[in-house]
């Protein structure tokens, strides 16, 4: 029984792997595939698929995506280099997650200098897998949707490959991925009013590129030439699909929007009725099992379950933060008119401001000040009425 919340669990899973006779993948599509039915593309991991199963009856919401991040990461080690060998994939991914980690980013810090190699992959993992659970207890900004994990399999990729990640690999990629999922929503026939969401969250995930300066219109102004392998084209086409999928109906114009960005790509048309066809099978099947998907847009879900959190970590904080906005009397008068009039464009600016101000005097409330923690400010604004007190209604006469 391997426990992927315990330490020594990648060891104790190649051990398991190495009882039978390993075989690695030799057509990219076929390994495409099958890490698609896991859920892996979506973002939202049901399953993964060894050698020797794996029981996972039992285990919590973060331990099989942990897993089947190491699986996955080994079959395109595997498929690569057409080699097995369980120490020099420990050592190439250590090798290529230091790369990966860009300046100042604290994701990996915490894994010790002086673990096995094992064991600090298993610290890697860690942080990199996540799921909406850990919204408050990690960085919101790389957490909105494990959908973007499959990128960390592309860049190794081109890690085994070239031996080092290409320079602008992540940013091309990261941005390729937005702007498609930007464009894609564009085509909507029926627009839901989360798919504005959608992109913020996209926004916030990304580390490697700057959202504001993607501004697609179209297909066309897109140049994807960058991307030859037959692996990024997939994923290109299938999170697009994604993107569009609200309640099983594709539209017309929906359908057409992916055999555009397909013949862009050069990728065929059998290839896209097939993505359509997995991801609303995916999506209608294991809606019971997977509460993201117990809604008719998983987004909506998503926000839903955020603004709990980010209500439940504002309760917490009740009485500091009050007596903080009660001691500044223009944040006051900013939220009480608030209440009655949507404020202006220079009122907005005063309040982000004050709050974050705020926000930096309480501890448990600095996640507001991490990317993508802006996100979450409307939904402090929206709350705070609640916790002030009765008094503070005297304050809607003041204009």
């Amino acid at each position: 029984m391997i426990n992927p919340s315990a330490t020594g669990w990648i060891d104790k899973y190649f051990l398991k792997q190495k009882l039978t006779e390993q075989t690695v993948y030799q057509i990219p599509e076929l390994f495409y595939q099958n890490i698609r039915k896991t859920g892996f593309i979506y973002g939202h991991i049901v399953s993964f698929e060894t050698n020797v199963p794996i029981e996972t009856k039992g285990w919590v919401q973060n331990e099989i995506p942990k897993v089947a991040l190491l699986n996955t990461l080994n079959a395109i080690y595997g498929l690569t280099t057409q080699e097995i060998n369980s120490a020099a994939f420990i050592s190439k991914v250590l090798g290529f997650y230091d790369e990966m980690n860009p300046q100042g980013f604290n994701l990996f810090k915490k894994v010790l200098p002086h673990g096995s190699p094992s064991l600090n992959l298993e610290k890697i993992i860690d942080e990199r897998v996540q799921t909406n659970i850990d919204i408050i207890s990690k960085n919101f900004s790389h957490i909105v949707t494990n959908a973007l994990l499959f990128i960390d399999v592309l860049a190794f990729r081109q890690y085994l490959m070239h031996g080092e990640i290409p320079e602008k690999y992540l940013k091309k990629i990261e941005e390729a991925v937005i702007s498609i999922v930007s464009l894609a929503l564009k085509t909507k026939t029926n627009k839901s009013n989360y798919d504005d969401l959608l992109i913020k969250l996209f926004e916030a995930s990304v580390r490697y590129s700057k959202f504001s300066k993607i501004n697609t219109q179209n297909l066309e102004e897109l140049d994807l030439s960058y991307f030859t392998s037959d692996l990024e084209k997939f994923y290109l086409i299938d999170i697009a699909g994604m993107a569009l999928w609200s309640d099983g109906k594709i539209e017309n114009e929906e359908v057409y929007f992916l055999h555009k960005l397909a013949e862009l790509i050069s990728v065929s048309d059998d290839f896209v009725a097939d993505s359509i066809k997995s991801t609303d099978d995916f999506i209608v099947k294991h809606k019971k099992d997977i509460p993201y998907f117990n809604y008719s847009n998983p987004v909506k879900h998503f926000y839903d379950q955020t603004t709990q959190s980010v209500i439940t970590l504002i309760s917490r904080n009740k009485n500091r933060l009050v007596k903080e906005i009660i001691q500044s009397k223009e944040l006051m008068i900013l939220l009480a008119i608030s209440t009655r009039r949507d404020l202006d464009p220079k009122e907005k600016k005063k309040v982000k401001k004050q709050l974050l101000d705020i926000c930096k005097s309480v501890p448990s409330l600095t996640i507001f000040l991490l990317p993508g923690g802006s996100l979450l400010l409307p939904i402090l604004i929206k709350f705070i009425p609640k916790l002030l007190p009765s008094a503070f209604n005297e304050n809607l006469d003041i204009e």
